[in-house]
């Protein structure tokens, strides 16, 4: 079983301006970078399941030059309100690092 952990060198999230939450997942190298960006397990979908924004407002971005994906999603409440448990965005990726990548999606 290959985990996400496993792929990249380095898994982040951060804010994006207070509306906006943003992931980061930096590979090792190209081979890692192919694996992860045609596994398919990066989507729209998990990202709304995982982080409750609607699928049409998470943007999936591959940087094939920089062996890089970069998830962009509104955050679940504005930074810095009330209801936010997490107020620089930190500690979102946690939930990823051990999915499982599948071998690919073709």
């Amino acid at each position: 079983m290959t985990r996400l952990l496993d792929l990249c060198s380095l898994i982040r999230s951060k804010n994006a301006g207070p509306f906006v939450l943003t992931f980061d997942f930096m590979c090792h190298d190209q081979d890692s970078y192919e694996r992860l960006r045609d596994s398919g397990l990066l989507t729209p979908q998990l990202f709304a399941q995982l982080y409750g924004a609607l699928p049409e407002r998470v943007l999936v971005v591959h940087h094939d030059r920089a062996q890089a994906v970069k998830v962009s999603l509104p955050r679940p409440v504005r930074q810095g309100d009330i209801h936010d448990s997490d107020s620089y965005g930190g500690q979102q990726y946690a939930p990823l690092v051990d999915l499982e990548v599948p071998t690919s999606a073709n």
